[in-house]
């Protein structure tokens, strides 16, 4: 029945679905034998090394393909729609950033999920208050591993204050069955000066190394405030004093967690370090870099990248050529320097890093992905920023040319006068997309 399965809207080049005649407009029905209603339920279903796929082509006629594969191979079938409306959450967090923006942005900005789905396939972080025993039980089932956790405190009664939500206080019972049914979570916590840190943030780090390897590593991240904060909980930030204070408390514990787990299980946002004007730890101490998504290690991670591409590089530049890099306050010292790095090795090559001031949030948001198109603008519309303007993607909507205030990669281009080549937040993309000029 034309009504039965999900549409296939992309079929990967040389995957198994291309290889047996599965075409974009098809419908996949089910998987051995079990309909498809949820990206959870093909995921899991799709670990099998042995596959019976039903699929309905759009000629109408219904084919079952027996496939052989390896163990967690995907088949290579995108589909759309495939997530229900997602969960939104339920909470009111003293600290939360949406509450925070201004009125007048695009609808999908003030849209708050908590749903585990999206923490699995995107990184999304997630409170658990709104999960039902049913839908434990489910993450267990189908392995939905790893899933984001926003914890901020261990204490019953202080996160229900935090998160507004009298849920709130049952998240060691929940950590503690995803423990038991091995499911891997990533914690985060947002900290709140006199709130969530000092011997707060030590129990609750107590509680969740107690949880390892299960909970596999905490990250830690100050939280943000915005010139919109008006009529909300009466917040502070960190200033350099009591960033350090953070740092010194959280590397006492890592060296403990390091002797006792041999791993240093929590880590600081590179944050910490910028505000209180400290060294940041060296490449090895992030180990794997668990927590990228947390800007726990990215710093030390391009710099890396940098010096690594830059080891291979013998380019030049047969004329003279100035290009511009845009990035927010907290970055503009360590694109700098790196930058600096890449021009002695570059003949010929000018680099300009401009450092935007975020007028729109407040100067207080000093981090690039925050920035808009519009103080861009205002900041270097006139000025001579060359041929070439690089910018982070992290300015922009995901897959879409878009800044925060809906202005949109081909404006910004026409008002600076400049092409924009948008890099991943990598070393070694920023390198590989200079050379390609």
């Amino acid at each position: 029945m034309a009504n039965s399965g999900v549409e296939i809207i992309e079929v990967r080049p040389l995957s198994i679905a291309e290889e047996l005649g599965i075409k974009k407009g098809d419908r996949l029905i089910s998987i051995n034998g079990a309909k498809i209603r949820d990206i959870l339920e093909y995921k899991y279903l799709t670990t099998d090394e042995f596959l019976e796929v039903e699929v309905e082509h759009t000629n109408g006629e219904i084919w079952i393909y027996e496939v052989e594969k390896e163990y967690d191979e995907d088949i290579g079938v995108v589909f759309e729609g495939i997530i229900d409306k997602p969960k939104s959450c339920h909470n009111k967090c003293i600290f939360c950033f949406i509450d925070q923006l201004p009125s007048g942005m695009r609808e999908t900005l003030y849209f708050k999920d908590d749903d585990t789905r999206l923490s699995f396939l995107q990184g999304n972080f997630v409170t658990l208050t709104n999960l039902s025993e049913r839908e434990i039980d489910r993450i267990i089932k189908y392995r939905i591993s790893p899933i984001n956790v926003s914890v901020h405190t261990t204490d019953p009664e202080l996160r229900k204050k935090m998160l507004n939500n009298k849920n709130a206080g049952r998240l060691m019972d929940c950590l503690e069955r995803l423990r038991e049914g091995e499911i891997e979570v990533k914690a985060q916590i947002v900290l709140c000066p006199g709130l969530n840190d000092g011997e707060h943030l030590v129990a609750t780090l107590r509680d969740l190394a107690g949880l390892y390897p299960q909970t596999s590593c905490t990250a830690v991240v100050p939280v943000g405030i915005t010139k919109y904060r008006q009529g909300l909980y009466e917040l502070t930030e960190y200033d350099a004093a009591s960033a350090a204070s953070v740092i010194n408390l959280v590397k006492k514990h890592q060296d403990k967690f390091l002797s006792e787990l041999n791993t240093r299980f929590v880590f600081l946002s590179d944050e910490f370090y910028l505000i209180s004007g400290k060294d940041l730890p060296m490449y090895e101490e992030y180990e794997e870099f668990m927590q990228l998504e947390n800007g726990v290690g990215l710093i030390a991670l391009f710099n890396r990248e940098v010096e690594e591409s830059l080891k291979r590089l013998g380019g030049y530049c047969k004329k003279p050529r100035l290009i511009s890099m845009i990035t927010g306050v907290y970055a503009a010292p360590i694109l700098k320097k790196a930058v600096s790095k890449i021009e002695s090795r570059i003949e010929k090559l000018k680099i300009n890093v401009f450092s935007i001031v975020n007028d729109f949030f407040g100067e207080g948001v000093k981090v690039s992905g925050l920035l808009t198109g519009k103080d861009i603008i205002e900041q270097l519309k006139g000025r001579d920023v060359g041929s070439n303007v690089f910018i982070p993607d992290c300015m922009l909507k995901k897959d879409e040319k878009i800044f925060l205030d809906d202005i949109t990669v081909e404006e910004l281009e026409k008002e600076l006068g400049a092409n924009i080549t948008i890099c991943r937040e990598d070393g070694s993309d920023l390198v590989k997309n200079i050379l390609s000029l």
